[in-house]
């Protein structure tokens, strides 16, 4: 079966554009072209260059994988290799992630896809997930399927109607930056499983002081409050690694440290 035809690279440009909200001379001025070439190049009048494709690729934060798609859309070959993470290439990628989970712990730490499949976790993260159903643990595992399905961390999360509405943001900026249709797919998903009966204002009322959404679950060990952060690599130019993203979690009270502190790994 032949792929889809891709659409003409000006088409590809001209919607990049107008997801970063850019107007045709707003862009001309940033890429230090004109907006008539700027339009002739969007309408198809003319062929970019695959330096030219690439400076506004750039400019236009087009992520590595689109970028790829924009190259062969335009008749050029792809530049951005797409290896598997156990590519021996990636060796050193490895340990380096290996090395942030473990370094993470007591504390709870894993690395996501672009898709937020589950790629690796630090010894941490397993008594988090004590009774989400063994189908959502299943490789592949998507962790904010796992964390909002009510099978899953859903019922534990105390502030649920609070970290949903932080999933929802975060995903539709992530649609937003990448256009990714299972992104969309998946966002569809979570907003269709059921929404807490009613929202606990006691949690919400006890995240407004912290200043970041905290996501507080409720485990043996007592009420734990984490805050998160995302770390990403910095200068990939390999799909794969563009794509992948280390979850840290941590404390956001002293009793979530010193509860974590005394849990066996």
């Amino acid at each position: 079966m032949n792929a889809t035809p891709l659409p003409p690279v000006g088409n590809l440009l001209r919607e990049w554009r107008q997801r970063r909200r850019l107007s045709q001379l707003d862009f001309a001025v940033e890429a230090e072209i004109s907006s008539k070439h700027l339009s002739f190049l969007e309408t198809g009048r003319s062929r970019p260059s695959r330096e030219m494709l690439l400076k506004l690729a750039e400019l236009l934060e087009v992520p590595l994988r689109e970028r790829n798609t924009l190259l062969i859309s335009a008749g050029f070959a792809p530049i951005f290799s797409e290896r598997k993470l156990d590519d021996p290439s990636l060796q050193v990628a490895r340990d380096a992630m290996e090395m942030v989970l473990k370094g993470h712990e007591p504390y709870p730490a894993l690395a996501v896809d672009r898709h937020w499949t589950l790629l690796a976790a630090n010894r941490a993260v397993a008594p988090m997930l004590a009774g989400v159903k063994a189908e959502l643990l299943a490789a592949p595992m998507n962790v904010l399927r796992a964390s909002l399905h009510p099978d899953g961390l859903a019922p534990r999360i105390v502030n649920l109607d609070q970290w949903r509405a932080h999933i929802f943001a975060r995903l539709r900026r992530q649609i937003e930056i990448s256009a990714d249709p299972v992104l969309t797919a998946l966002l569809e998903e979570l907003i269709a499983y059921p929404a807490p009966a009613q929202p606990n204002h006691h949690a919400r009322s006890e995240s407004n002081n912290a200043f970041v959404v905290p996501i507080r679950l409720a485990t043996p060990l007592g009420v734990l409050s984490f805050i998160g952060t995302t770390t990403v690599f910095g200068t990939p130019i390999d799909v794969t690694l563009s794509e992948l993203a280390l979850e840290s979690f941590f404390p956001a009270d002293a009793a979530t440290a010193a509860a974590l502190r005394q849990m066996p790994l």
